[in-house]
């Protein structure tokens, strides 16, 4: 009750007591008239001043935008707590319609429900290109050249810009034309060169020896060990020759005929415990020095041997004095068993888009059905095709079945593009397959040589012509696809490779690359569900 409550019932108090006696004289007549009027009077007057007062203090209550009540509302709205609504609907639709406030002297006010969404623990966002290639230093040493042996070691080629010299963008087939003309200038110019022999001019440049003797500045093995029994995907020849090419001393460097890299002979010595001995590569004591931006290839070899392909070399990534900057490259094993290879396509048969197709309807050699001559089918096994392609599919390998990138959008520094091919396909039928390779005992079964995968190339941009045609995929594989294992068998496997995990950044940078072939491995699934294929046990 307030101040002006008790004035209120003051005033009436004095009114009562004043007005009782004078009633009684009024009614028994001993009050003279004069009087009694002005009494009358001056009680209408106080009675009339007690509505007033009553009215005007009964108003303010109920007027709808008085400023006292609405901030008292306001301040009552700030002491009620907050209804917090999970994201995963824990809250009970009751809850929701249970009104905030209630008041009894105001009207009820709308029901108000404040929202907070809870943070969930989330993965880290998807990094598109998560690796990309570093850029070489542009013409910082003299590099091995010729026909058919391009080694470079950081060397950049300028980019073939298809413009024309006013700067103005052409047709298709004037882009072709430019390109085409400056391939066959730079093709002119490199005969018209006078250099050294090709072995020579890489001796000079690398300053090796003359005796050939190399000596790495390894003190330990670079293949980590930590337990007796290597993974289980990784043989015991396998970790031989890994330890074959990360540790032994080179004792003579040659020419690699007819592959892009350079061959290093291993000087005579025993392995783990005597296991092999030899001083030539035909015992396993050669390995193909390639260029350093190419060490996805170790990847290649431990992802192939995961997935139970086994159909590249072993390789291993490795620093060598004479390399420039000291930068590691990976170093494969020689084989000498594969089958020669042609300058061109650097494949043991000859095989186009059109034909590859042929090969892959009439499933040549499956069930050991004879093929026909009719049917075009090459020494191949049907089941080889389907290990490529789901490699090269995981890792965007494109230069084996579609080296004129016509089944993506090919970047600036694909081969496809510096060689203008990824202006001609029209024609795709004619287009030759390249790096398909065999054993010259084993003219059925591939092995998979150039594995430089693409790590930095984005999910809506994947090369799925590599998976045209391919209505079988080896159980195997898939099942470490969907075992959601891979990751960890990739990290254990990766890590015997001391000089591959620490070019990568260690299992920072190794995570990353899982990263992309995890999603990669998922949109294959979901193709392999989405058009029907088999899943059918390869044992070939």
């Amino acid at each position: 009750m307030n101040f002006l409550d008790h004035i209120c019932q003051i005033i009436n108090w004095v009114i009562c007591s004043l007005c009782t006696p004078c009633l009684l004289r009024f009614w028994s007549g001993r009050c003279p008239r004069t009087r009694r009027n002005l009494i009358l009077g001056i009680a209408f007057v106080i009675y009339l001043g007690f509505l007033v007062s009553q009215v005007g203090h009964v108003l303010p209550q109920h007027r709808a935008g008085s400023p006292k009540a609405n901030s008292k509302n306001l301040q009552d709205a700030v002491q009620t707590p907050f209804i917090e609504i999970p994201l995963d609907g824990t809250l009970s639709p009751p809850d929701l319609q249970r009104p905030l406030m209630e008041t009894n002297d105001t009207a009820a006010l709308p029901n108000v429900v404040y929202i907070t969404l809870r943070s969930k623990h989330s993965k880290p966002a998807n990094i598109q290109g998560t690796v990309k290639p570093k850029q070489r230093k542009k013409d910082t040493v003299p590099f091995l050249y010729g026909n058919n042996n391009p080694l470079v070691f950081t060397v950049q080629e300028k980019h073939l810009v298809h413009e024309s010299p006013h700067g103005t963008r052409n047709s298709i087939g004037l882009k072709r034309e430019v390109v085409q003309n400056k391939a066959r200038q730079r093709q002119k110019k490199d005969k018209e060169k006078e250099i050294l022999p090709n072995v020579k001019r890489y001796r000079q440049s690398m300053k090796i020896p003359r005796d050939g003797n190399v000596q790495p500045n390894t003190q330990e093995s670079n293949i980590r060990m930590y337990s007796e029994k290597p993974p289980f995907w990784l043989s015991k020849e396998d970790i031989l020759h890994m330890h074959v090419l990360a540790d032994s001393k080179i004792d003579t460097v040659k020419e690699a005929p007819s592959q892009h890299g350079v061959l290093l002979i291993f000087e005579r010595m025993s392995v783990v415990n005597g296991l092999i001995k030899g001083d030539s590569c035909s015992q396993g004591f050669c390995g193909l020095l390639k260029r350093p931006h190419d060490m996805n290839e170790v990847f290649a070899f431990h992802l192939d041997r995961i997935l139970g392909l086994n159909r590249t070399l072993p390789t291993v990534g490795r620093k060598l004095d004479f390399v420039q900057d000291n930068q590691p490259c990976p170093v494969i094993l020689w084989d000498p068993s594969l089958s020669q290879t042609d300058n061109e396509t650097h494949s043991s048969l000859k095989l186009n888009w059109g034909a590859y197709k042929q090969q892959l309807k009439q499933k040549c050699w499956q069930n050991h059905k004879v093929s026909k001559a009719e049917w075009g089918c090459t020494d191949v096994h049907y089941h080889e095709w389907s290990k490529m392609a789901l490699l090269d599919f995981l890792l965007q390998i494109y230069h084996r079945l579609d080296k004129n990138c016509c089944g993506f959008k090919p970047r600036k520094e694909d081969s496809c593009v510096q060689k203008g091919l990824h202006l001609n396909c029209n024609d795709q039928d004619s287009i030759a397959l390249t790096h398909i390779v065999q054993r010259k005992e084993d003219p059925r079964h591939l092995v998979f040589i150039d594995n430089k995968g693409v790590f930095d190339r984005s999910e809506d941009n994947l090369d799925f012509k590599i998976l045209y045609g391919i209505k079988e995929f080896p159980e195997s594989a898939i099942s470490v696809l969907k075992s959601q294992h891979l990751r960890e068998k990739l990290l254990q496997s990766l890590f015997l490779d001391r000089i591959f995990w620490e070019s990568q950044g260690g299992r920072q940078g190794i995570e990353k690359l899982i990263d992309v072939i995890e999603r990669r491995a998922k949109i294959l699934l979901t193709y392999i569900d989405a058009h029907g294929a088999k899943v059918l046990s390869i044992n070939k």
